[in-house]
């Protein structure tokens, strides 16, 4: 029988949102203070809805990330997540995560959040991630996301690019908000917010 687990990240995997968590990893407390306040009239842009959340994404990739080499990014991503990533893992998830391996379940964590950040822990675990991507220009990060934000009904048709649906008995997925909804339409098995 063949199995398939689709996990999102942030809120269900982790206790704590990665973007906000590797930006205050990234700088000083102070500097990552000033840029939130920097950052406030796009908050409330994305908020009241004349901000796109994609383009308010970009907006905070860029204040945080904007300008830096991809291989000093490359070198702070794989950081967090030897040195902060594992304190925000919830540990129900883990556990339901190695459930799958030892199963021998298919398992693709599917995220809004760059792979960037993501992609060192996925492999470690010996998991897929299917997720957002960065542009970058001549090595450097633009703060601009590549393509479309990774979310929603985006996550579907990153799934169903890469995988045929049709060759699993079962499909399982695990989310946390109205973002994950069109990827747990997928599923037999649909749990929401079940490690909380």
């Amino acid at each position: 029988m063949k199995k398939l687990a689709l996990f999102d990240f942030d809120g269900t995997i982790t206790s704590k949102d990665t973007l906000f968590e590797i930006a205050k990893f990234s700088t000083t407390p102070v500097k990552y203070y000033t840029n939130l306040l920097l950052l406030s009239p796009v908050f409330v842009g994305v908020k009241g809805g004349w901000i796109s959340a994609q383009k308010g994404k970009e907006h905070f990739l860029k204040m945080f990330f904007g300008g830096m080499d991809t291989l000093a990014f490359a070198g702070l991503c794989e950081r967090f997540c030897d040195k902060h990533l594992p304190q925000i893992i919830r540990p129900q998830a883990l556990k339901e995560i190695q459930k799958h391996l030892r199963e021998k379940t298919d398992i693709y964590i599917v995220s809004a959040s760059p792979q960037d950040w993501i992609k060192p822990w996925t492999d470690l675990l010996g998991i897929s991630c299917i997720s957002t991507a960065l542009e970058t220009d001549q090595s450097v990060i633009t703060g601009k996301i590549l393509g479309t934000n990774c979310n929603g009904e985006e996550k579907v048709i990153r799934i169903r690019k890469i995988l045929d649906l049709t060759g699993y008995d079962t499909i399982e997925a695990y989310g946390d908000t109205k973002g994950d909804i069109p990827m747990l339409k997928l599923a037999n098995t649909k749990h929401f917010k079940p490690f909380t």
